[in-house]
């Protein structure tokens, strides 16, 4: 068999039989549906991803047999009959998304014919292991930014590699990376009860890689974090929430309460099919229950008194708050920036946690600016910029790794709390999942700084000085108008080279605030001299500056000049230019 542990070969679905291994490798030729929904139950084959391409797989084996052809060769597809295999494949494994998600995605071929199915399926075969590949480097990358170059000592749990998808792996396809680069010291292996997949499973397939690793029993795993054998712990993931739940093979979740305890990285590798955004958090997954026989004997031997009740879930779910990164083929999806300092050493949940210390500085700040008027009610925003564990792909080198902390939407500015802060991509201005607020509609102008200005913190309000000069001098249209000033004593306050003279630009307002941001962001490109201070017509003010005092300093020195030229009789401002009396 080549690398890929799935292959369709002459209307036949074959794999390596997972139930024989490490001691025999068989291989296993599926031909009908049966036969695909016993090896996906019987964990013959097994692993999110890659029973969800096998479901696949199996929608093409009931259309192959549900299809029938008239004395001209005309085809015909029972497309309810197959419907109904579809279900009873989906249904095969209730807590993987990733089965009910590849099934359904191939469900939308069955009308057009075995054919059509089966090249819906190959090309997620092909797509599994790219996926497979990005999600394992963004994670390999993560793992040295967070624990440092290496020799690393890592922990995982249950089996996510290649014989858990179709290729690298995940967790495992990020140790591969590791190895690759010589970074690996160390791998603990858990064996993984009741059904021994990490014993089984991973420690033959890191064998075959050649990475250095050990088995151990799963409750083990926390003395080894204790005694310093471990830098981060690497796991998959079955099903991901909305909020950045994840349930796993049972032992993550004690696994993940370890992690945090001994403030060490806790990562899920997973593909983006087995987030499920449609369910809120992880109360609302079903946790299959399997059957008592595997916990009460081992090797087909008793090892419990007859008739003894068991507890078998076949998985547990993690809260998010215990997780540090969810890493999917689109970089970290999900970071708990409350979990690490940056350096590779975890702190606890506590109140002075980075993240809370500059929520209760925004939180102050924009207090004091609500209390002068500048930010009355809702209007008004501010932001710091923060260095996360998380590299995405597409970022520019300058921005990745970070993210924006601020005010959320909808709140009182004088009453704003440490609590009422939202993280958000720089990169692409997309808020964290799993926060019970939502960012402000202005976070747009906020990103567009950062991504073109190395600004520590940005500030956003509606001081009426500024915004009436603002109003006055823009001119009509669609085009940003340059306003020049000069001669005043207050311009030294922008931290200028020429003090002298400051031209400021005037955006102009649109109803959709991220066409306010995209025009700021193109400016701020075109102008890399362009001062740390900006105007939008009727919309306020915008600074910016190594911290968030310098900010609000600019912020407060804008408007002391827009004050000083309105009451010195310049109320005719021009774009041309502004100059003392």
């Amino acid at each position: 068999m080549d690398d890929s542990s799935l292959i369709w070969d002459d209307g036949a679905l074959v794999t390596i039989d997972q139930r024989g291994l490490p001691h025999e490798v068989r291989e296993l030729r599926l031909r009908t549906v049966d036969e695909i929904i016993d090896a996906i139950t019987t964990l013959a084959i097994r692993g999110a991803p890659a029973i969800g391409i096998a479901g696949a797989f199996g929608v093409v084996i009931a259309t192959l047999a549900h299809t029938r052809h008239d004395s001209a060769g005309a085809r015909t597809v029972d497309v309810g009959a197959v419907r109904a295999e579809a279900d009873r494949i989906a249904a095969a494994r209730p807590t993987a998304v990733n089965l009910a998600w590849a099934v359904d995605r191939v469900r939308g071929r069955i009308a057009e014919g075995a054919d059509a199915v089966l090249a819906e399926t190959l090309d997620m075969l092909a797509e599994d292991g790219r996926v497979n590949l990005a999600a394992a480097t963004h994670a390999a990358d993560l793992v040295q930014r967070l624990c440092g170059e290496g020799p690393l000592r890592l922990l995982t749990h249950c089996n996510t590699g290649r014989l858990a998808t179709s290729a690298v792996g995940t967790a495992i396809g990020a140790l591969r990376v590791l190895h690759e680069r010589g970074a690996v010291e160390d791998v603990i292996v858990d064996e993984t009860r009741p059904l021994l997949q990490g014993a089984r499973l991973t420690a033959w397939e890191l064998a075959e890689a050649g990475i250095p690793h050990r088995l151990t029993i799963d409750s083990a795993a926390a003395w080894a974090m204790a005694t310093g054998q471990v830098d981060a712990v690497l796991v998959g993931a079955d099903r991901i929430t909305a909020n950045g739940d994840v349930a796993n093979k049972i032992g993550t979740f004690a696994l993940a309460l370890a992690a945090r305890h001994h403030r060490i990285p806790f990562i899920v590798v997973a593909p983006e099919s087995t987030r499920d955004t449609a369910m809120a958090t992880g109360a609302q997954i079903v946790v299959e229950q399997r059957a008592p026989a595997e916990v009460t004997g081992f090797g087909g031997h008793a090892t419990a008194p007859a008739d003894t009740a068991v507890f078998n879930p076949a998985f547990d779910v993690t809260p998010t708050d215990l997780v540090t990164a969810v890493v999917t083929e689109n970089g970290a999806v999900y970071r708990n920036s409350d979990t690490f300092d940056g350096r590779g050493r975890g702190i606890h949940h506590a109140a002075a946690t980075p993240l809370a210390e500059h929520g209760r500085a925004i939180a102050a700040v924009a207090r004091q600016l609500y209390g002068r008027g500048w930010m009355p009610g809702t209007a008004g925003n501010i932001s710091v910029r923060i260095a996360s564990s998380s590299s995405e792909s597409g970022r520019s080198e300058a921005t990745a790794g970070e993210d924006t902390l601020i005010t959320a939407s909808g709140l009182s500015k004088g009453e704003l709390s440490e609590h009422d802060t939202v993280l958000v991509a720089i990169a692409d201005t997309i808020p964290h999942p799993g926060q019970s607020r939502k960012p402000s509609a202005e976070t747009s102008i906020h990103t567009a700084v950062y991504r073109t200005r190395p600004a520590g913190a940005v500030v956003h309000v509606h001081s009426p000085f500024a915004t009436a000069l603002a109003t006055t001098a823009a001119r009509p249209g669609d085009a940003v108008t340059p306003l020049r000033i000069s001669g005043f004593e207050l311009l030294k306050g922008f931290g200028l080279t020429d003090p002298s003279t400051v031209v400021i630009p005037v955006f102009p307002n649109w109803p959709e605030v991220a066409r306010i941001g995209a025009d700021i962001e193109t400016y701020l490109r075109e102008n890399p001299t362009a001062p740390p201070i900006l105007f939008i017509t009727g919309h306020g003010i915008t600074t910016w500056g190594d911290t968030l005092a310098q900010a609000r300093d600019r912020a407060e020195c804008l408007e002391a000049l827009c004050e000083l030229i309105a009451r010195t009789g310049r109320t005719d401002a021009t774009p041309l230019e502004i100059g003392p009396t």
